[in-house]
């Protein structure tokens, strides 16, 4: 479908690094699945659907770079806990309860709550095979997916598992929105002897890795027990870091650590408000991008945060840093903005298609109402985003061309059934 965007504010790339973006009031015009120009249409394009951009916001989809979609019926079950008492007392237990349809209306709950928040691409780290991938492939939805590995040197639990990751990418090939990479889960369900297996593996599948690490101080003192080092320095000396790499969390990193994630460009996702819930404090995010590191946001499953609204992590890590740094300057909204769109695509190796509007990239946009109370006047769009949306603004998601919501009403899914469907299994398992 030809969608063009008619006197809209737009944020686009800025000219350099000292004004990364630029509110642009324009039109856009979509062909396909991408943008086919901005300002200027396209010689011989005829829209065939026309959206009135007055007062309203064009940004790129936002990119939430690590979550755990399933665990969205979870949410408010596993709160005021320990780490350790939140991870295997609680969500373990229902984890080992949870059926396939539980994981697949779980994900389509997940993806609603997303998309309505302006999410248009999801990394995701998933336990049932095919079920997090149908409900994105039937959604809309942009993501990429990795089946959580646990293992023991070649043991076959952990060998299973990896033949799971390789079924499920064959069997979705097909779908243009879908990648997939490794996922070993932390450095204390996976160890050393399972962690080089996975770097041999990732060498030979051609497939990046996404790894939970240095989250908690008892990951930390765990690790340098039964390895004498850091989760860090265990992911490089392992060859993990060879590899196009996502580390979740790096709330409790030093310098060497940093200086290591940057030597070998690996991309780290903060996750404010799931570190914050779980007490594992807060991630160096203004040190690391001093060093270059590539920083995104990610919100974590709905069991730890509760909330999968990337709008809400942005004020948060715009604001927490500035708080713990006594520095207003420490985390700008425009640092919390890329950190949301385009690092997440790099992270993601996706900064090719997807998470900046421009001609010839992927036409995955989130359009916000501006004439709303707590947007208006428009003073500042950029900063608007950070210090005064709360996600609600949202009110129409493109995603690879193709409306997903208009209005609110979300095209794609059945909303009231994900409700009953997610209420049945609460009932069932989480009661």
């Amino acid at each position: 479908m030809n969608i063009q965007i008619d006197n809209i504010t737009a944020l686009l790339p800025g000219a350099d690094k000292k004004q990364p973006f630029e509110a642009v009031k324009t039109n856009i015009y979509i062909s396909g699945d991408r943008i086919a120009g901005i300002g200027k249409c396209p010689e011989g394009f005829k829209a065939e659907k026309n959206i009135d951009g007055t007062d309203r916001l064009v940004i790129p989809g936002l990119i939430n770079a690590h979550t755990h979609s399933y665990m969205a019926f979870m949410r408010n079950v596993a709160d005021d806990l320990s780490f350790e008492d939140w991870l295997f007392g609680r969500v373990s237990k229902i984890e080992d309860l949870m059926s396939d349809e539980d994981a697949y209306w779980g994900a389509n709950l997940a993806i609603l709550e997303m998309m309505k928040s302006g999410t248009t691409c999801f990394n995701d780290m998933q336990m049932n095979i095919m079920q997090t991938t149908r409900a994105v492939k039937e959604s809309g939805m942009r993501a990429v997916i990795c089946r959580g590995l646990v293992g023991s040197g070649n043991d076959e639990a952990g060998r299973s598992r990896l033949e799971q990751t390789y079924s499920e990418r064959d069997a979705f090939k097909d779908c243009d929105r879908l990648t997939f990479r490794l996922g070993p889960h932390a450095p204390y369900t996976c160890d050393e002897a399972y962690l080089k297996i996975i770097a041999k593996e990732a060498a030979e599948q051609n497939m990046g890795i996404h790894m939970h690490l240095s989250e908690s101080v008892t990951e930390i003192e765990n690790c340098r027990k039964d390895y004498g080092c850091s989760p860090i320095e265990l992911a490089e000396r392992t060859g993990l870091f060879e590899h196009p790499f996502i580390a979740a969390h790096c709330v409790q990193i030093n310098d060497n650590d940093m200086n290591i994630l940057k030597k070998h460009n690996v991309s780290v996702v903060t996750n404010p408000a799931s570190n914050m819930k779980l007490g594992n404090g807060f991630a160096p995010v203004p040190e690391m991008l001093e060093k270059g590191i590539n920083v995104c946001i990610g919100t974590d499953g709905a069991a730890s945060n509760n909330s999968l609204n990337l709008i809400h992590e942005m004020s948060l890590v715009a604001l927490i840093h500035k708080g713990t740094h006594r520095s207003p300057l420490s985390v700008s909204a425009a640092d919390a903005f890329a950190m949301a769109t385009i690092n997440g695509a790099k992270a993601l190796s996706l900064d090719n298609e997807i998470g900046s509007i421009e001609i010839g990239k992927k036409a995955d946009l989130a359009i916000l109402n501006l004439k709303t109370p707590s947007m208006w006047p428009v003073n500042n769009p950029l900063a608007s985003l950070s210090y005064s949306a709360n996600g609600s603004e949202v009110e129409t998601v493109i995603i690879n061309g193709e409306i997903t919501m208009e209005n609110r009403h979300v095209l794609t899914m059945d909303e009231e059934r994900i409700y009953a469907e997610t209420e049945k299994t609460r009932q069932r398992i989480c009661g």
